[in-house]
């Protein structure tokens, strides 16, 4: 099996593809469309697309991916994200003058490079700033990313953990071209649009609060090309097999200009 991840080798989300798929091949793609593209191609057999951080917030591109391709969402993972601060063989911690990575890892990290007094630059990815300081050689640099990267590239581990936040989660989407449809202990996510009427979301929502549909998450992305209207998505508890989930949805489409379900997977456990 084959499974696609944005990011250079040593990446977070090669990781969670380990974690997730287990002992598979993975392909790196420099950029979300890309990693769609393969999926869609049959490059690769999967997906593993980050769909949003816990101190971050959603990674809306993505959404918006999911909508533009024929895929299907077949899983999701938590990965724990724990920071390392990496340098070359041989740097000490006083020897660091500048931390490159990632804009996201850099927020993540503030207060620990702030009591360091170490200057930030943004790269263009955690483990793509390993790859960077590795071929550079700087003894006054560090990076900041996995412990994998750290393995992978041969460089020093100077400090594990050091983001400002324990509770660091992403939550990363399996996307596929072939559906499942579990039969317990499952989400379901789905997007739709709405006429801009009064009461068009309430109604939308009556529809799973009637039915003690539990919803886990509700995004907004704007509507492309049509300005100031809206796509709405929802991760709700249920599987497309629960009669209660097929009857929300049927009255959704009532209501919901358009709807699409993205997938039904089962809930991640750890």
């Amino acid at each position: 099996m084959k499974v696609s991840f944005q990011g250079e080798p040593g990446a977070y989300s090669e990781q969670a593809v380990f974690n997730y798929f287990g002992d598979v091949e993975t392909l790196p793609c420099e950029s979300f469309d890309v990693m769609f593209d393969s999926v869609v191609s049959g490059k690769s057999d999967a997906a593993l697309a980050p769909i949003e951080n816990s101190l971050a917030g959603s990674i809306h591109q993505n959404y918006d991916l999911l909508l533009r391709h024929d895929l299907h969402i077949v899983g999701e993972y938590l990965l724990r994200v724990r920071h390392c601060l990496i340098a070359n063989s041989g740097v000490k911690k006083g020897d660091i003058k500048k931390v490159i990575s990632h804009p996201q890892a850099l927020g993540q990290c503030a207060a620990y490079l702030r009591n360091l007094g170490i200057k930030a630059e943004q790269v263009y990815d955690t483990a793509g700033s390993v790859k960077m300081l590795k071929e550079s050689g700087a003894l006054d640099v560090a990076a900041i990313a996995s412990k994998h990267a750290a393995e992978l590239y041969g460089m020093q581990i100077l400090e594990e953990g050091i983001e400002d936040n324990a509770e660091n989660y992403t939550r990363f989407l399996a996307v596929g071209r072939e559906a499942t449809v579990p039969e317990s202990d499952a989400k379901t996510s789905i997007v739709f649009t709405l006429k801009n009427v009064p009461g068009s979301l309430f109604k939308a929502m009556s529809v799973f609060a009637l039915r003690d549909i539990d919803l886990t998450k509700i995004e907004s992305r704007p509507l492309q090309g049509k300005p100031w209207e809206y796509l709405f998505y929802i991760d709700l508890i249920g599987s497309l097999q629960n009669e209660t989930v097929r009857r929300a949805l049927d009255h959704l489409s009532e209501y919901a200009v358009m709807l699409r379900v993205l997938g039904s997977y089962p809930r991640f456990k750890e």
